[in-house]
């Protein structure tokens, strides 16, 4: 079975090489739109590009050097596979990602005159640098209650973006429910993984130990440990539960990085009023 892990991992090296491509491709493709946008649309949406780049990134790294955090396992005996130096890019790229959401989401929020969408915009940022810092405790404790806390938050991050999705779809045009429609249903498959795949093996990881009476790491202990090589492992059984939520993260969730630079507009960037605004306007006159 250790041909299996091989197989992955060639098949996720592969799938980030593309991502690269993909982003460029996008770059291209909003540079080729720029006299399309006005001057402060455009730099907003290069804004967004960039995040994106941050999170491409960071999932490719993570796609040629997969880890196991808590068990200190890896693929590749090298100082990048530590357990420190994996976590640094992946809390760098996961804050890129949620940068992203809620840049849009605001926007979004205050195009479609949604207090409930900008209030959640405000949100996002905040809550998911709390899930990183328990995920940091995870890591450096080992103690599987951190990755609890911490894909609990994203969990809850979910469904506020999707409440705010439905808030937003009464206030939006045809192109505008195309984009909303797509993220509702790549939210709702997320917010399902989560809660019926993922949150469930962190917890019964959790309370396995919790009844073996495992003794945890102190933080400085973690830090030691966590910063040492890594063990190498194909074993199968060592990373069948890892392999599902890996794939999905590298590919279906930077494809979405990827795409939210090319969002339709919710703002009338030349006008500076929201659609809704200058179609009141326009009425009054």
């Amino acid at each position: 079975m250790t041909t299996a892990v091989h197989i992955w991992w060639t098949a996720l090296r592969i799938a980030a090489a593309l991502n690269i491509a993909a982003w460029t491709v996008s770059a291209a493709a909003l540079t080729s739109r720029r006299d399309r946008f006005p001057a402060a649309e455009y730099r907003w949406r290069r804004l967004l590009l960039w995040l994106s780049a941050g999170y491409v990134a960071g999932c490719a790294f993570r796609s040629f050097l997969p880890r196991i955090d808590l068990e200190r396992i890896c693929l590749a005996a090298t100082p990048l596979s530590s357990m420190t130096v994996g976590r640094s890019v992946a809390t760098a790229a996961e804050l890129c990602f949620i940068a992203q959401c809620a840049l849009l989401l605001h926007r979004a929020g205050r195009g479609a005159d949604s207090k409930f969408a900008v209030a959640v915009s405000l949100l996002l940022f905040p809550l998911i640098v709390i899930a990183e810092g328990a995920s940091w405790y995870a890591i450096l404790s080992t103690n599987y209650l951190g990755h609890v806390a911490e894909n609990s938050l994203w969990t809850f991050c979910a469904v506020l973006l999707l409440a705010s999705f439905f808030s937003l779809w009464p206030h939006s045009s045809r192109p505008q429910r195309r984009f909303l429609a797509a993220m509702i249903i790549f939210t709702i498959g997320y917010v399902a993984f989560m809660a019926g795949i993922d949150l469930p093996m962190y917890w019964s990881r959790w309370t396995t130990e919790l009844t073996a009476g495992v003794k945890y790491l102190s933080l400085t202990q973690g830090l030691r440990d966590a910063s040492r090589q890594c063990i190498v492992s194909f074993d199968w059984e060592v990373w069948h539960e890892e392999i599902p939520w890996m794939t999905l993260y590298f590919t279906a969730a930077v494809w979405v990085s990827i795409a939210l630079p090319h969002a339709p507009a919710w703002l009338n960037g030349a006008l500076g009023q929201t659609p809704a605004k200058a179609g009141r306007r326009a009425a009054g006159n």
